[in-house]
């Protein structure tokens, strides 16, 4: 059963910082790329960021390049979202998810349609 459990989400204020984690079964989390969406109310689901499954490539929306940073954890089969520098318009519920097309493939997809399974979201408030 593909399980992927978000944690980390909370209210902060403008310019503050918070961790997201996602944690993943060993079977949904080795090979497979990672992603990071978000979806503010009345919007549609956006890319946030992507790691393939070596960790070694990494993509970002321009919206938030050079604040937040993506990784996963082998050793605990867990995917960070370390979110800096943080401003209103970053508020939204904020998902994980596997792109199980991306068996030991060196890429990283954007669109929500390529990822396969996702959590079940953490709230971000980021209050100005």
């Amino acid at each position: 059963q593909v399980q992927l459990v978000e944690s980390g989400g909370g209210l902060v204020q403008a310019g503050g910082s918070l961790r997201l984690s996602c944690a993943a079964s060993a079977r949904t989390f080795s090979g497979y790329a990672m992603g990071w969406f978000r979806q503010a109310p009345g919007k549609e689901r956006e890319f946030v960021a992507g790691i393939s499954w070596s960790g070694l490539s990494t993509y970002y929306a321009d919206s938030v390049k050079g604040r937040f940073t993506i990784s996963r954890d082998y050793a605990k089969n867990t995917l960070h979202l370390q979110m800096n520098s943080l401003k209103p318009e970053d508020t939204a519920v904020y998902y994980c998810a596997v792109d199980r097309n991306s068996l030991y493939q060196a890429v990283v997809r954007i669109t929500p349609g390529a990822y396969d399974y996702w959590g079940q979201g953490t709230q971000v408030t980021v209050s100005s």
